[in-house]
């Protein structure tokens, strides 16, 4: 939880230009960043406002999903949720490993790294970013309140694919009133605040359906293998 951010401006130079060679990959596959994060950590500022810089980029979603697990040291964080918790701890599962911490950064649910290593996370993004796409996703708005998805298979996935709707709020402050970041004021970006298992596809045949989407928060969806495991493809409205 204490794990501190390599910090300085020459890795904050090494930063922005790794994330421009980033933006000139094709725009049509986003890579997912998932931070997980708390308010109660005092370890997570600088990845909160790390995935503020990304959040405004194309080439990548950035979502932040607040667990629970640190609500008990003194300030209950407002957008935490034990799904987002259970999810994280899946990940670990899927992965082998016994434990989870904050910050946390999940690319392409494949990959995970510490979130105050930007130039870590710049790098697993743009290896996935290299990577072909094997799902080929569009989404679009239809009336108020519902989104087309469409997808299909770009070659043998072997496996049925679960299909994920997710809002978020792209940007909101908090005052901290206690627990270890008692007295701050922070941003947070990109905020999730619905995730929905909304299909399982049998990749062998093509998918169209339409999903609920009221408001006019952000719109995500993922293609992902099931564990969790690697995200095929995700789009996004916002």
């Amino acid at each position: 939880m204490r794990l501190r951010m390599l910090a300085g401006l020459r890795a904050v130079a090494i930063m922005t230009w790794v994330g421009s060679a980033v933006v000139a990959q094709a725009q049509d596959n986003p890579v997912v960043v998932e931070l997980y994060t708390s308010q109660g950590c005092s370890s997570c500022p600088p990845a909160d406002a790390f995935l503020g810089r990304l959040a405004p980029r194309n080439d990548i979603i950035a979502l932040a999903l607040h667990v629970d697990y640190w609500d008990y040291i003194g300030w209950k964080d407002i957008f935490a949720d034990p799904k987002y918790t259970q999810r994280q701890k899946s990940y670990a599962r899927f992965a082998g490993r016994r434990s989870v911490y904050t910050p946390q950064m999940v690319i392409h649910g494949q990959d995970d790294v510490v979130g105050t290593h930007p130039m870590d996370v710049s790098e697993l993004v743009m290896k996935h970013a290299k990577t072909a796409a094997r799902v080929k996703l569009a989404i679009a708005r239809l009336h108020p309140g519902k989104v087309e998805i469409k997808a299909n298979a770009l070659s043998p996935i072997g496996e049925a694919l679960v299909v994920q709707l997710i809002r978020y709020r792209p940007s909101t402050k908090v005052q901290i009133l206690s627990g270890e970041n008692a007295g701050q004021t922070l941003t947070y970006a990109n905020v999730v605040t619905e995730w929905h298992q909304i299909a399982d596809w049998d990749s062998r045949q093509p998918l169209s359906l339409t999903a609920d989407a009221a408001g006019d928060a952000p719109v995500v969806v993922l293609v992902q293998r099931k564990g969790p495991g690697a995200i095929e493809a995700a789009a996004r409205l916002r």
